[in-house]
């Protein structure tokens, strides 16, 4: 093909980036079932998300749509597969960071809580109206001075008194919390110093929620600071098993896999931007496409993501056999979060000074990927994990 020959950007070849096929591994009906989530997707999240990311707000028709197209839950509930429950969430991603962060909150970490933690009666009481979305969740960990030492440091603190909790302290930069009806608040009961897990409901006394404005990354999540101002909790709202923070990492191992799955998901977008730039895009008579340079920075974004997929692949089916450790998630998501970084830059090099303009979608993936690096356990904790495996030595203090 001459290199001055038009190129049709919709018929490009490995449109769904997949190079390897690891969506072959997939059963039919996870296939037609992805097939589906990807038209809903291109349907109603990729129309509006570069622009609720501009105005920094929260596209709250979105709900009832993402509770009839039933993303909650695929693998315990609907009986999916972790590959396929994966690849779904890479998918989100791919079409907006900011809903696949909020879907994460809700159905990973606030979901995963009351999976993992909850009793079979309090599950049964709770789970049908947030598998539903008729109650949104969110997930209060991470507090003002405590991020990476929060297994140890957790200064929120409960107390109990008589059938009743009394919370008090303060999270920050918890996700959704500016509008959810439910958080679950890990605090430190001030009898034995072990971190619990309560589920809140956010409209009781002394509980309070404030947006953290001013942010450049996943500016349609609507994170938040709480303020826990003595407020009650009847005991039945504590979850039964969520007893020590080895509790609360039962959730997190799992979650951050799903971080993992969005560092795939981010430089799957950052590839669909910078290839369709490169074929469209006209520079010295003929498609930027054509250059060598070019090319070689789109197929480094290509192998940074099908790389990054092949270790998640291999890890969901690890999952799903139940033989995934702690460890491995932790390698996964420095691994992956790591070339994300360099697909992302390489992706607002290309396109040049269109590069940090939002019009174009690429400062968007650029800019949100700084929040995936960092959440679910910064790189440099999940690497001293992973190391701290390898050799039978923790480095972290």
């Amino acid at each position: 093909m001459s290199t001055t020959t038009a190129i049709d950007p919709e018929n490009l070849p490995y449109a769904d980036g997949d190079f390897y096929g690891f969506e072959r591994l997939l059963t039919d009906k996870e296939r037609d079932r992805l097939a589906e989530i990807r038209e809903f997707l291109a349907r109603e999240v990729k129309p509006i998300a570069v622009d609720c990311w501009n105005r920094g707000e929260f596209p709250m028709e979105l709900i009832p749509k993402l509770a009839e197209i039933d993303l909650v839950s695929p693998v315990r509930r609907q009986g999916y597969s972790n590959l396929f429950a994966g690849l779904v969430h890479a998918e989100v991603t791919r079409a907006d960071t900011s809903i696949a962060t909020f879907m994460g909150v809700h159905d990973g970490l606030f979901t995963g809580s009351i999976e993992a933690l909850a009793s079979r009666e309090q599950q049964d009481e709770w789970l049908p109206d947030i598998y539903s979305l008729k109650k949104i969740g969110a997930f209060g960990l991470t507090e003002p001075l405590g991020g990476s030492d929060v297994a140890g440091g957790t200064r929120t603190t409960a107390a109990r008194d008589g059938d009743n909790w009394i919370l008090n302290g303060a999270k920050r930069w918890i996700g959704n919390a500016t509008f959810s009806d439910w958080v679950v608040i890990y605090a430190r009961d001030v009898a034995d110093n072990q971190v619990k897990a309560f589920l809140v409901d956010t409209t009781l006394p002394g509980y309070s929620a404030s947006k953290i404005e001013n942010k450049i990354s996943l500016r349609t999540v609507q994170n938040a600071d709480i303020v826990l101002n003595k407020v009650v909790v009847p005991d039945f709202f504590k979850l039964a098993n969520g007893n020590s923070f080895r509790d609360t990492n039962k959730v997190l191992k799992v979650t951050r896999l799903a971080v993992a799955w969005q560092a795939v998901g981010q430089q799957l977008a950052a590839f669909d931007v910078a290839r369709r730039y490169a074929v469209e895009r006209i520079q010295f008579g003929r498609p930027l496409a054509s250059f060598q340079l070019v090319q070689q920075q789109l197929v480094q974004i290509l192998g940074n993501a099908v790389s990054s997929m092949g270790m998640m692949v291999r890890l969901a089916q690890l999952e799903d056999a139940g033989l995934a450790r702690d460890e491995q998630s932790a390698l996964a998501k420095a691994f992956t979060t790591d070339r994300m970084r360099e697909s992302v830059a390489l992706g607002r090099s290309l396109l040049g000074g269109n590069g940090i303009v939002t019009d174009y979608e690429m400062a968007k993936i650029f800019a949100d990927a700084e929040a995936i690096y960092s959440y679910e356990g910064t790189h440099e904790i999940n690497t001293l994990v992973t190391g701290r495996a390898i050799t039978g030595i923790s480095a972290i203090v």
